[in-house]
């Protein structure tokens, strides 16, 4: 390979994609619509008033209606003594939204049924409300049969709410307070970043080899370079153009969600962040609160105050081996993309339409799916069998070794799996660019797996 070639290939491949007005739309616009929809997610919050519901009630158990107490959401009227048919004929001339009518007690069963009646539909929020409070009265009539005086009181002082406050410690001992659900995020995001980036500009070198050769470009560039210095020359600029885009994306988000978070004001962000049910409606359950919890009692530093939910996060990032992270990012980002984009490069090379790579493609696209199915399970258990063999294996090592980075990995494991990452590189390199050599110049025929090997046992 000639080096001076490769660099000349990489500089013509990157500058003329960083050039082009869809990677300048793209690299500007993401973080613009990112931004976007976190302040338009922040507005709907800060604005969204529920709307007040009155409800008629007949209660005939004779048990639900005391528990039935008012809210800011829901009033409660008690109409036991009307017609039930007659309050749903004229629903709005009682200035009613709901019906809701409670049968008798099933004297075998010692429960009831609900049913509720209105206009529109009600949402689960009422309807998972109203059965909370039925249940609490079906209960509460249940323990009063037994005839056990103060059996409510006993029930409810045995009751318990136990929650697990977790530390992890240090090479020294050291406590440190820590929330699973902000490992899942990181791992997750982490690999699924590295999935979406490698799917794409590997999709991209093929497109870009496909084009060339479809154009019958690349007879004219092979009368001048090598067909293996332009695949490398071609695989690496487009890496430099995903770094690249990957550090504008990160760089203009974090300033445009700061300028957002500016434009929206500080009252507004508190008011939202003070709201623990529309913060975990809109963050898929949110953060436990630990204000409860009760630290044990060798741990005197962290007993003092138990932690709230902003600095459970806080502490739970701090814990986070980020150097190791984000070199570990770095080197499973480039070695997974290189790997990949040789594969699709040899793809590319071998066929003369986007519609012929289909058949060709499952090989790669099978492992990678696997490994997003995998990164799924890795917070669950990131230590399990499975998950350790995938964070090895080269194919499905740079998506799953970033997922299970956030939890901890030892050093040798890390090691082995870039290592192997390195030499399956290699390997894929040198396959590739005999594939490419041959299939570059190939018109006229709908290369096959068996084309594939031909091309590789040539010397």
């Amino acid at each position: 390979m000639d080096l001076k070639i490769i660099k000349t290939v990489i500089s013509r491949e990157y500058m003329t994609r960083v050039k082009k007005k869809s990677f300048l739309v793209t690299t500007f616009l993401v973080p613009i619509l990112f931004a976007a929809m976190m302040v338009v997610i922040f507005l709907i919050m800060g604005s969204t008033k529920e709307r007040k519901m009155d409800a008629a009630v007949v209660d005939r158990s004779g048990i639900v209606m005391p528990h039935l107490a008012d809210s800011d959401r829901v009033t409660y009227t008690d109409c036991s003594t009307q017609s039930p048919d007659s309050i749903k004929a004229h629903l709005k001339d009682y200035g009613k939204d709901v019906l809701v009518v409670i049968s008798p007690i099933d004297s075998v069963k010692r429960t009831v049924s609900v049913q509720a009646y209105s206009k529109d539909p009600l949402g689960v929020e009422f309807t998972g409300t109203l059965a909370d409070k039925v249940d609490e009265a079906v209960e509460e009539y249940r323990v009063q049969q037994y005839g056990i005086d103060n059996l409510t009181q006993i029930m409810d002082e045995v009751k318990s709410n136990v929650r697990v406050a977790e530390y992890t410690l240090d090479d020294s001992g050291k406590e440190n307070i820590s929330e699973s659900g902000i490992y899942m995020i990181v791992s997750m995001l982490l690999g699924i970043i590295i999935w979406m980036f490698i799917m794409m500009f590997g999709g991209q070198v093929m497109s870009s080899v496909i084009e060339e050769k479809s154009s019958r470009v690349v007879e004219v560039l092979i009368s001048s370079v090598k067909a293996v210095d332009l695949m490398f020359g071609k695989i690496i600029g487009i890496a430099l153009v995903a770094l690249t885009q990957f550090v504008l994306w990160i760089v203009l988000t974090v300033v445009l969600t700061s300028a957002a978070s500016m434009f929206m004001g500080k009252d507004m962000i508190e008011n939202i962040s003070a709201n623990p049910e529309v913060m975990a409606q809109t963050t898929m359950g949110g953060i436990p609160d630990l204000g409860d919890i009760v630290a044990p009692a060798d741990t005197a530093a962290v007993a003092e105050a138990s932690p709230d939910g902003l600095q459970t996060v806080v502490a739970t990032l701090s814990n986070i081996p980020w150097t190791r992270l984000i070199i570990s990012f770095l080197i499973f980002f480039v070695l997974g993309y290189l790997i990949y984009a040789s594969l699709y490069a040899a793809i590319g090379s071998a066929v003369e339409s986007v519609d012929d790579t289909q058949q060709l493609q499952m090989p790669i696209t099978i492992p990678l799916m696997i490994a997003y199915l995998i990164i799924l399970m890795a917070f669950q258990n990131p230590d399990s069998p499975v998950v350790v063999w995938a964070s090895m294996i080269p194919f499905t090592s740079p998506i799953v070794m970033l997922a299970r980075i956030p939890y901890g990995v030892p050093m040798w494991q890390l090691i082995l799996s870039i290592a192997l990452l390195f030499f399956t590189f290699v390997g894929c390199a040198w396959l590739s660019a005999k594939i490419y050599k041959v299939g570059i110049l190939m018109f006229g025929k709908k290369s096959s797996f068996k084309d594939l090997w031909n091309w590789l046992r040539q010397k």
